[in-house]
């Protein structure tokens, strides 16, 4: 019998697999979700739009509202007590698409990948979040509507949740709440009953990881003394502002250390002085007492934020020593997590990767993203973390400037494609058995 019934899921995720959309349909549904921005806070329209593609598809929706700009996007196929498997993407853009909001930061002008407005170039799609998570999204969504177009028996079921808040942001500018990201929205729906027995989270990295960094953010406020430039040459200088550079340098110095110190399992952990502020921008002619440093340190599963705190003051003693008085203030801390590498769902993935590529899979090492994964992992849900192939290109953008080597902004047909059969894969393996047979 249990031969048998791997021959059937054979058949079943060959049949499933026949039933994945063209690639110009996966084009077009992406273009549709690129041209409705969802920056962090307000990815409601989105979540809407979601939930009548889903229903249209022959699958339950439910739009959960956080507010009146932001919800999640549910939706759910199967109604058996076995085994559940949750699939989870964020819903929103780390960018607004709004250049009053993000220039001159993001560069001197805002380029196609960092625009909420597609273009389709061929075979791929270029815009704000096109990869990242945009893509993602059409492919789990492309991966449950062909097991329901196959007709899979499934026991269990699958629950796909696309979430408000993923991004790893306060509050933005004319926000009116200040809960918007860091996971806010899978934290919510977890809390609500939205539950799984596994989990997959569908991030950048086409590896199956069973662990990622957490963070740390901290505010460093170096003192001097508030002055006018017109009497610097008879009083004495104590600007903040040129002591901050100090404190710079020597900290880029120790980030790397620190890096080095913690790399352990798949994470490298890495920090960065994200955010300076000081001073009067509209009165440069005055000097302030004060100036801010933000930083990111990330952490990994085998570091809490209070010791990556304390290293970080440890570092600051030997700056303090020269006479400099610098604050240090833990302002925000996400705990790294893990899953066990052996749980049912990780082994899963790895054999769903293998099945698809042909070839044995590899996991990606010394990573340092983070993402709601953390969260999963913390409400006691088995998660594994992969997502689609990179489709950079180093060729030109229309406008002529090199593509960037770093961008969540473009994506091609053929990796949403890959990704839809990895997922149809572990949807079969897990959600057509009994409880016991993945270890429940």
């Amino acid at each position: 019998m249990t031969h048998e019934l791997e021959i059937d899921r054979q058949a079943w995720t060959k049949r499933a697999i026949g039933h994945l959309n063209h690639e110009t349909e996966d084009l077009s549904l992406l273009a549709s979700l690129v041209n409705i921005p969802s920056p962090t806070g307000e990815e409601r329209a989105l979540a809407e739009f979601l939930c009548q593609k889903m229903q249209s598809e022959g699958l339950r929706s439910e739009l959960q509202p956080i507010d009146s700009t932001s919800a999640n996007a549910l939706g759910r196929l199967g109604d058996g007590t076995g085994p559940s498997l949750l699939l989870f993407a964020p819903l929103d853009s780390a960018f607004s698409g709004i250049a009053a909001e993000e220039l001159p930061w993001v560069g001197p002008h805002m380029r196609p990948d960092l625009l909420p407005q597609a273009v389709i170039e061929g075979d791929r799609v270029v815009g704000l979040s096109a990869d990242n998570p945009k893509a993602h999204i059409v492919a789990l969504i492309g991966a449950v509507r062909a097991v329901a177009k196959a007709g899979v028996p499934l026991t269990g079921r699958v629950q796909l949740a696309f979430g408000a808040g993923g991004a790893p942001s306060n509050r933005r500018p004319h926000s009116t709440r200040d809960n918007i990201g860091h996971g806010a929205g899978c934290e919510f729906l977890l809390q609500q009953g939205v539950r799984g027995d596994f989990a997959i989270i569908a991030k950048p990295g086409y590896a199956v990881a069973w662990e990622e960094v957490g963070l740390s953010w901290f505010r460093l406020r170096i003192h001097g003394t508030q002055a006018y430039v017109g009497r610097r040459h008879i009083v004495v200088d104590d600007n903040p502002i040129v002591h901050s550079a100090k404190v710079i340098a020597t900290l880029e110095k120790w980030f790397r250390e620190y890096s080095e110190r913690h790399t352990s399992g798949l994470c490298q952990p890495q920090g960065a002085i994200g955010a300076i502020e000081g001073g009067w921008k509209y009165k440069p002619a005055f000097t302030p007492a004060a100036c801010d440093l933000y930083v990111d340190l990330r952490i990994t599963p085998r570091c809490t934020p209070m010791q990556a705190w304390r290293e970080l003051e440890a570092r600051l003693e030997s700056l303090r020593a020269t006479g400099l008085r610098i604050d240090c203030d833990l302002i925000l801390a996400i705990p790294g997590e893990a899953t066990d590498p052996e749980n049912w769902i990780i082994r899963t993935c790895i054999a769903s990767w293998e099945a698809t590529e042909g070839r044995k899979h590899t996991p990606l090492l010394k990573t340092s993203g983070q993402t709601e994964a953390a969260i999963l992992r913390r409400h006691g849900i088995p998660t594994a973390r992969f997502g689609l192939p990179a489709a950079m290109s180093p060729d030109l953008l229309s406008d002529g400037e090199p593509r960037p080597k770093h961008t969540m902004g473009v994506v091609n047909a053929a990796s949403i494609r890959r990704y839809s059969e990895c997922i149809i894969r572990v949807i079969i393996e897990t959600c057509t058995r009994r409880l016991h047979e993945v270890g429940l």
